[in-house]
């Protein structure tokens, strides 16, 4: 099984990306779900954060209120820091539970989709990575108009996440998803077809 870090920037089409491997037969692991999971209570992440952030960031649920442990981290690039250390390591526990149970279920290929792949330092846990790139108009264009989001909000994030430099500087695969779908799926196509030596029982 060939095991993917499939990342980039906000609406970058990481996201269709993952999608369109699916249905050719990947497994794929959507980091930003764990993400949430990880807060669960029971998980050892929980009783981390509870321990660093006190216990008025658990909801009445039982669960992390995930709005009030936000209002302790923003703005304080430490206390972002604290959270982050406790939180990636969680979600990548999970994800190698799932990568594990692709491998045995003969998934021929497992997809990590995760926005902090390089952040992270996940690389050493997927066998390439994969970049997803699109020019910052572009994506600033296609956010607000999905998401309904002033621009300048958009700009925000962007600047707060690594540059497409930065990201192309690690990638084993890039991917400009300056066109249109159907051309993002044929380079999709292209790189599963370079795979296929390398897998058994894949989907053509």
């Amino acid at each position: 099984m060939v095991v993917i870090g499939l990342t980039g920037g906000i609406a970058s089409g990481k996201s269709t990306a993952a999608r369109h491997l699916a249905a050719k037969g990947a497994h794929v692991i959507d980091a930003d779900k764990l993400g949430h999971r990880v807060y669960e209570a029971g998980r050892p992440a929980f009783d981390k954060v509870v321990a660093a952030f006190g216990d008025d960031v658990v909801g009445e649920g039982g669960g992390i209120d995930r709005r009030a442990l936000g209002g302790k981290v923003f703005g304080s690039p430490a206390a972002l820091k604290r959270l982050t250390d406790i939180v990636w390591p969680g979600i990548l526990d999970m994800a190698r539970v799932e990568i594990d149970a692709a491998r045995a279920n003969g998934a021929p290929i497992a997809v990590l989709e995760a926005a902090v792949l390089l952040e992270a330092n996940w690389q050493s846990d997927v066998d390439e990575v994969w970049v997803v790139t699109v020019e910052p108009d572009v994506a600033i264009a296609r956010a607000a108009s999905r998401d309904g989001v002033d621009e300048t909000a958009v700009q925000a994030r962007i600047d707060a996440q690594l540059s497409n430099g930065e990201r192309v500087a690690r990638a084993d695969v890039v991917i400009d998803n300056g066109g249109d779908e159907a051309e993002l799926l044929a380079k999709l196509d292209a790189e599963w077809q370079r795979l296929r030596p390398r897998l058994r029982g894949a989907a053509s």
